[in-house]
């Protein structure tokens, strides 16, 4: 790889996640050795690369370094179609009209020679004839999410007993037949998923909860982890 690609690819990797990255982790995407990346790092940062970090605790990048959007690998490509293949093929209609536009967005503004491998692209994604229709408006409840704004709704359980809920949701989960919404729910005082397709009678109100959206997804993921390392323990 040549050194131009791979300070690049540094930066890629810093830029997927907020936690400190090690020397040895991106060694080992990179192939290269441990030697290599301080060498690059120090580089970057002599480049004024806004890098935080130190050898043996990791490197984060921060905030108001940005390069531009679109300059995208053949493999970066193919994810973004793929991806958006699997939205057209599983998603509700507001989200398979993004990912379409979205493919032709890419196609549009890519190098001459990647074009190739969004106009003709060698992977797709299998559609999915067994999907249950939702008894939500997918859209709103995603415009729910980014506001933070509470909804009401009826929900069936697996026993047919129906509730009402009033829940702050957070997440949407896209699985191979069933969505799921993702919330704190007000009755139960804990986290609970819904399926989509047993929601009736939804009411998006104009109220906002008390927690950002990102808090929410922070709080459930922590404790999902604490619960899986316990039941590692426990077995």
């Amino acid at each position: 790889m040549r050194r131009a690609d791979r300070l690049f690819q540094i930066i890629q990797i810093l830029r997927r996640t907020r936690r400190p990255v090690t020397a040895e982790a991106i060694a080992e995407e990179l192939e290269t050795s441990k030697r290599t990346v301080y060498r690059d790092i120090a580089d970057l940062i002599g480049q004024r690369a806004p890098i935080r970090g130190e050898a043996g605790v990791g490197y984060i990048l921060e905030d108001g370094f940005d390069l531009p959007p679109l300059m995208l690998t053949p493999e970066e490509v193919e994810a973004a179609v793929v991806g958006a293949q699997m939205i057209a093929a599983r998603g509700d209609p507001a989200l398979r009209r993004a990912a379409q536009d979205l493919v032709a967005k890419i196609g549009a503004v890519i190098p001459e020679n990647l074009r190739p491998l969004v106009m003709e692209p060698a992977t797709h994604a299998v559609p999915n004839w067994r999907s249950t229709p939702d008894n939500v408006d997918m859209a709103e409840l995603r415009q729910a999410i980014r506001a933070g704004r509470k909804i009401e709704f009826s929900y069936q359980d697996e026993q047919g007993r129906v509730s009402r809920r009033t829940v702050w949701p957070f997440a949407i989960g896209y699985f191979e037949t069933t969505r799921l919404v993702i919330t704190w729910c007000e009755l139960r005082e804990a986290f609970r998923s819904f399926r989509t397709d047993r929601i009736s009678a939804a009411k998006f109100t104009e109220e906002r909860y008390p927690e950002r959206p990102a808090t929410l997804r922070a709080r459930w993921r922590r404790q999902r982890e604490e619960h899986a390392a316990a039941m590692r323990e426990a077995g």
